[in-house]
C-alpha cells in the first residue's frame, strides 16, 4: 500500500467496504474486525436502460447512458448513506473486469457525498483472513482500462443486440 494510503488508514475511524453478495459481506466483515462496516451491492447497481439503445450511436461517441438499475435506489442511497460517515470506502466486487466496472459504478455514486481520494479498491482472489488482509495492504484506486473493456463489450452487446433481437 503507498505510505499515504497507509498513514490515512492508521488515523482513521471505520471505513466503508462494499463487496458484490451479502454471504461474502458477514464472512469478510468477521476477518476486519470492528474498524470496517461490510456491505453488499448485492451484483450491479447501474446499467444500460431496459427500453431504448442508451449508447450515442448519432453523435459517434458512443458513450454509453448508464442509469441506477431499477429497483436499486434503497441499495444506492443506503450505500450513500454510510459511506457520507466513512472515513474511507473500499470497493471489493470480484476482481475481473465485471467487478471492475462495479467498482466503478459504485465510486461514481459515491464521490457525491464521500471524497474521491478516501475510495479505493481492493481485490482478492479467496476469501480467507489472510487475503483479505492482504489486499487492503494494496489498496489502490479503481483500473480506468479494465472499466473500458467491460464497457466496451457492453456497448458493442447491446448494439448488435438491439439491432439483431428484432428479428
Amino acid at each position: 500500500m503507498p505510505e499515504r494510503v497507509r498513514h490515512q488508514r492508521e488515523q482513521m475511524g471505520k471505513s466503508l467496504v462494499i463487496v458484490e453478495s451479502p454471504a461474502k459481506a458477514k464472512t469478510i466483515n468477521k476477518y476486519l474486525g470492528k474498524d470496517f462496516q461490510v456491505e453488499a451491492s448485492i451484483g450491479h447497481i447501474k446499467d444500460l436502460p431496459k427500453n431504448k439503445l442508451g449508447v450515442d450511436v448519432e453523435k459517434g461517441t458512443f458513450e454509453p447512458e448508464l442509469i441506477v438499475i431499477p429497483g436499486k435506489e434503497k441499495v444506492v442511497d443506503r450505500l450513500k448513506k454510510l459511506a457520507s460517515k466513512a472515513d474511507a470506502v473500499y470497493l471489493a466486487p470480484d476482481p475481473d473486469r465485471e467487478g471492475e466496472a462495479i467498482a466503478a459504478h459504485l465510486a461514481d455514486e459515491l464521490k457525491q457525498v464521500a471524497k474521491p481520494e478516501v475510495i479505493y479498491r481492493v481485490t482478492f482472489n479467496e476469501i480467507t483472513a489472510k487475503a483479505v488482509k492482504k489486499a487492503f495492504d494494496h489498496a489502490r484506486h479503481v483500473d480506468k482500462h479494465l472499466v473500458d473493456a467491460q464497457q466496451t463489450r457492453r456497448v458493442l452487446d447491446r448494439i448488435l443486440g438491439y439491432q439483431i433481437s428484432p428479428l
